[in-house]
């Protein structure tokens, strides 16, 4: 399980997955070889699976973002959909939901034409029932940092 010392660390690797190791060994109290060899065993463990970049997607030019819940025939259709979204770059996340619907997409597009565009792709594959679309006005809170300190094993 994790410690304090491996908490404080997924903290300042999830506001900062570029930081130095050195500042990072400063900020947690250890030597620059002691941080790295921790980072290792949260990689082997699986705790860290990936040090990604964020893109801004207005920056980019995809200007609308868009939740859309998507209902499907049985599951026979299931993998096949799981697919598409995987191959279709607009579709940044894809959930398999419990409620109303089966699931739902986050997607990014450049405007509300090429966001018909895609409904209509989504709408043609297999098994697809229904979908229903929420456009995003504003974001004001995309990512928060879990809290590994949560899962500490106290002593």
């Amino acid at each position: 399980m994790l410690d304090e010392i491996d908490c404080r660390i997924l903290e300042i690797l999830q506001k900062d997955g570029r930081i130095q190791r050195n500042r990072v060994a400063e900020m947690v109290g250890l030597t620059i070889p002691a941080v790295s060899e921790r980072m290792k065993k949260l990689e082997k463990k699986g705790i860290i699976d990936a040090y990604r970049a964020k893109v801004n997607q207005a920056a980019i030019g995809k200007d609308v973002t868009a939740f859309v819940f998507i209902m499907t025939s049985p599951m026979k259709t299931y993998e096949e959909f799981i697919k598409n979204s995987r191959e279709e770059y607009d579709i940044i996340e894809c959930h398999s939901i419990t409620g109303e619907g089966t699931f739902l997409l986050k997607v990014v597009t450049e405007n509300t034409s090429s966001l018909e565009n895609l409904l209509s792709e989504i709408q043609s594959w297999p098994g697809v029932l229904q979908t229903r679309t929420y456009i995003v006005l504003s974001t004001y809170k995309e990512f928060s940092p879990l809290r590994p300190a949560d899962y500490v094993v106290k002593k």
